[in-house]
C-alpha cells in the first residue's frame, strides 16, 4: 500500500467526490499528494515490479509445465493471480522477436567486418597470384550466373522480360501473374546484391512474423471450434486456449534460442555440443507433445477421442502454417527494396 501523505482536502481530484478515507468510494483513486519525490517513485516502482513478478513467474511456471492449466484457471474466474492471456502473448511475442532481431544484427556486423578484412587482405596479395586464380574465378562466376538464372527463372533483366512480353509470339508470352511475379523478382535482383537480399529478407521476415502468427491464431481457434461441442464451448474459450498455446510455443522457442546463443561461443567443446543437441531435442519434443495433453485436459474427452482430434488438428494446422509462411516468404521477397 502507498505510504504517501493523505491530502487535507477531502474532494477527489478525479471525480470531485467527497473522500472520507484514503481511497475514493466513487472512482477508487487514492486521495494523496500528486507531487512525488524520487524516493517515492523508486519505492512505488519496486513494489509494482515485485507484484508483477509474482504473477509473472507463477504464470510462466504453469504455462511451461502444466498444459491447459492457465486456460482452465482463467475460464473458471481465477484471473488476478495470473497475467491476462492477451497481455501474456503480447509480452512474450515482443521479447522473443526483439531478441531475435538484435542477435542477428550483431552477427551481421561481425560478418561485414570479416568481409572487409578479407577484402583488405586480398588487395595486398601479389598480382601474379591474382592472375593464377583467374580460371577459378571464371568458374565461380559461371556457377553464380547459373544460380542467378535459377533464381530469375531464366530471365537476365527487366528489359529482357519486357521485350519478350511485348514482341515474342503469344505462345512464349507469360501470363499476367507470371509476368508480374518475374518482374518483381528481377527488380529485387537488380537493386540488391545476394548478401543484401539475404540480410533484408531475414530482417523483414522476422520483423513481420508476429503479424502472421496473430492472423493465424483466429484460424487455429476456428478449427478448435469446428471440432468441439458448440453448445458447451464458445469460440471465446478456444481463443483463450489458443493464446496460451501460442504463448507457450513462443516462450519455449525463446528459451531454446537464448540457450543456443549462450552456448555457441563454446560449441568447439564436445560436451557443450552434446548439451545443445539434447536441449534442442527435448525442447522441440515438448513443443510437439504439449498440444496433446493440453487438449485432453482442457476439453475433458476420452484419451482416444482426444488423441484422434489432436492428431487431426495438429496435421491440419501444420499444413496451414506451412502454406501461410510460404506465401508470406514470397510476399516478403518480392517487396524488398
Amino acid at each position: 500500500m502507498s505510504k504517501s501523505k493523505i491530502r487535507n482536502d477531502k474532494t477527489c481530484l478525479n471525480c470531485r467526490y467527497v473522500v472520507e478515507n484514503r481511497f475514493c468510494p466513487n472512482c477508487g483513486q487514492e486521495n494523496t499528494d500528486t507531487r512525488k519525490t524520487f524516493h517515492h517513485l523508486f519505492v512505488h516502482f519496486f513494489e509494482d515490479l515485485t507484484h508483477y513478478e509474482n504473477a509473472f513467474w507463477r504464470t510462466i511456471k504453469n504455462l511451461l509445465f502444466k498444459p491447459s492449466a492457465l486456460t482452465k484457471e482463467y475460464l473458471s474466474g481465477k484471473r488476478l493471480s495470473y497475467l491476462a492471456p492477451v497481455r501474456l502473448y503480447i509480452f512474450i511475442s515482443f521479447i522473443t522477436f526483439l531478441l531475435i532481431a538484435i542477435f542477428p544484427s550483431e552477427i551481421n556486423s561481425s560478418e561485414k567486418t570479416t568481409e572487409k578484412e578479407a577484402i583488405f587482405t586480398t588487395k595486398n596479395k601479389s598480382f601474379q597470384n591474382t592472375i593464377s586464380k583467374n580460371d577459378s574465378v571464371k568458374k565461380s562466376k559461371t556457377a553464380s550466373n547459373e544460380e542467378d538464372e535459377l533464381i530469375n527463372f531464366g530471365y537476365d533483366s527487366v528489359e529482357q522480360l519486357d521485350s519478350i512480353q511485348k514482341h515474342a509470339p503469344e505462345s512464349e508470352k507469360l501470363s499476367d501473374f507470371s509476368y508480374w511475379m518475374n518482374k518483381k523478382i528481377q527488380i529485387v535482383k537488380e537493386n540488391n546484391t545476394q548478401s543484401e537480399i539475404i540480410e533484408k529478407f531475414i530482417s523483414s521476415f522476422t520483423h513481420n512474423l508476429p503479424k502472421v502468427l496473430f492472423v493465424f491464431m483466429p484460424i487455429f481457434a476456428f478449427f478448435l471450434w469446428l471440432f468441439h461441442n458448440k453448445k458447451r464451448w464458445y469460440y471465446f474459450d478456444h481463443g483463450i486456449f489458443t493464446l496460451h498455446y501460442f504463448s507457450f510455443l513462443l516462450l519455449l522457442f525463446l528459451l531454446l534460442f537464448l540457450i543456443n546463443k549462450g552456448l555457441t561461443p563454446f560449441s568447439e567443446l564436445g560436451l557443450v555440443t552434446f548439451i545443445q543437441v539434447i536441449t534442442n531435442f527435448v525442447g522441440i519434443g515438448w513443443m510437439v507433445y504439449y498440444f496433446f495433453p493440453a487438449h485432453h485436459r482442457f476439453y475433458g474427452e476420452t484419451r482416444f477421442i482426444s488423441f484422434l482430434k489432436s492428431s487431426l488438428l495438429f496435421f491440419i494446422n501444420f499444413i496451414l502454417i506451412i502454406i501461410i509462411l510460404s506465401i508470406f516468404a514470397i510476399y516478403t521477397f518480392i517487396n524488398l527494396h
